[in-house]
């Protein structure tokens, strides 16, 4: 048997490139039954005997920490790498929330140190997710994690995320053949500053395999796992099941040829693209598992032709709507209940709001300079809404270091919640004025603009000025009529 290759995630990690997936220990729990966790856990010891000992679970997939716990006891803790993830409650964030949920983790896994924490967020638009990642920061120099990942996050947040000096070494998102949404900006992120992709949802649940060539069409809610009920609206926006049936027939043809499966097909392609450190397949333990058809990965190569064949197929398939990690934030909801009521309640306000006066209210931020200089972050009076100018300011930092592409993000974040907080939305904004403080900086600036704006097009001045702060790079205003 081949060594299982690996990738070296940092300089002190290295994980093996297929990573065994532990979610369906939560659909394996699903309408409360039980199962045997240390059984589940002896399930485990066949993975890591074929050299695949790199695991994924989360703080949510079920008891899938506490099985690996008992694993990592049995084997000892060198022998496997385990990868858990941090999904928290959107609202605001503290020191002692963040070191309780660490702390949960290490004590269901039991670990003094977690190997890579994966960080989501819910709402860009609150910034609590910021205070999180630097929470997550001092507890990683403390020591109780060895690295820090993010999950979810789209390019910008990502690139925002790194020029504000927060260390993480990895994304994961959905990333396949159906989900190509990773292969622009993302890879250009992870490529400029050594990030890996930890690539999820590459056999669609599943669906991207011998079993599911030629069969009928079946609606998403029908589906038998919720795996399979989330990547079939995938399918579903990626073109519908004939164009599905024909990517199928097109990898059935090059797996025949190289006496491979389909699914090794379609990893093997997402394994050859640079930036993607590893693959996450899932594993029903002490039910099913894909050794044997995973190990057969390594044991063949795509040929440039094999590449085209299937970049044809590609090319016949719909682009899924915006960007990584948007299925959790925005519609349409590609999850498996098609909304987010499996995930969350509500998202709170980003900003307390206070009620000034009839039909008037304000928004604030909590920046220093609301207090000094006597300002709102935003008013709302009627159906208008009132954004000041606003910079990159969050509690004593910018965010977004001397990078103008990132500082425009986070302001269009705060701007967002500002209006999230006082009942409306982005799309309500019929105004913006761009302030920036070097000329030679207008087009990333303008860019991000494009990006956040370009499907509402307000109207927009641009102007050359001095702001206050050097660190400062873009200032935006805006103004939003609630619909």
């Amino acid at each position: 048997m081949n060594p299982i290759p690996t990738t070296l995630l940092a300089d002190d990690l290295h994980i093996t490139k297929v990573l065994t997936g532990l979610w369906q220990i939560a659909d394996m729990e699903r309408d409360g039954q039980q199962i045997d966790l240390d059984k589940t856990a002896g399930a485990m010891q066949p993975y890591l005997d074929a050299g695949l000992a790199t695991f994924d679970m989360a703080d949510h997939y079920g008891s899938a920490e506490i099985i690996t716990g008992r694993f990592r006891q049995r084997v000892g803790g060198d022998q496997v790498q385990l990868f858990t993830k941090w999904v928290p409650e959107p609202g605001p964030s503290s020191k002692d929330k963040v070191r309780a949920a660490v702390q949960r983790s290490l004590d269901r896994m039991q670990m003094d140190q977690l190997d890579l924490l994966q960080y989501h967020a819910w709402n860009y638009a609150d910034a609590s997710w910021l205070d999180d990642l630097y929470y997550l920061q001092e507890l990683k120099e403390e020591g109780l994690i060895r690295h820090l990942g993010l999950t979810n996050f789209d390019a910008a947040h990502l690139n925002m995320v790194l020029q504000s000096g927060i260390q993480v070494v990895s994304n994961q998102i959905s990333y396949s053949l159906i989900d190509q949404r990773a292969s622009g900006a993302m890879t250009e992120v992870c490529r400029q500053h050594g990030v890996k992709i930890l690539a999820f949802g590459t056999l669609a649940g599943g669906m991207l395999s011998e079993r599911w060539l030629g069969q009928k069409d079946r609606p998403a809610d029908q589906m038998d796992t919720w795996s399979q009920m989330k990547y079939k609206r995938f399918i579903d926006q990626a073109g519908g099941w004939e164009q599905f049936q024909a990517l199928l027939g097109t990898l059935d043809t090059l797996a025949k040829a190289k006496e491979v499966s389909i699914s090794n097909i379609a990893c093997r392609y997402m394994l050859e693209q640079d930036v993607v450190g590893g693959v996450i397949i899932g594993a029903r333990l002490g039910q099913s598992n894909r050794i044997e058809d995973n190990l057969r990965l390594f044991s063949f190569e795509l040929t440039a032709k094999d590449q085209a064949a299937i970049g044809e197929a590609l090319g016949t398939l719909n682009a899924i709507p915006g960007n990584c990690g948007d299925e959790y934030r925005k519609p349409p909801f590609l999850t498996a209940s098609g909304d987010l009521s499996h995930h969350l309640d509500k998202l709170p306000a980003p900003f307390p709001v206070f009620s000034t006066g009839k039909n008037r209210q304000k928004a604030l931020s909590g920046t220093i300079w609301e207090d000094l200089a006597g300002f709102s972050r935003a008013v709302r009076i009627g159906d208008r809404i009132l954004i000041s100018g606003t910079t990159a300011t969050h509690g004593k930092r910018c965010i977004g270091g001397d990078d103008p592409a990132a500082q425009a993000h986070f302001v269009i974040d705060k701007i967002e919640g500002a209006i999230q907080s006082l009942g409306g939305k982005l799309e309500d904004v019929v105004r913006t004025r761009v302030y920036v403080q070097n000329m030679d900086q207008w087009e990333p600036i303008s860019r991000v603009h494009g990006e956040r704006f370009g499907h509402i097009q307000p109207a927009n001045t641009l102007i050359r000025a001095d702001l206050i702060g050097d660190e400062y790079l873009v200032e935006i205003e805006a103004e939003a009529v609630v619909q």
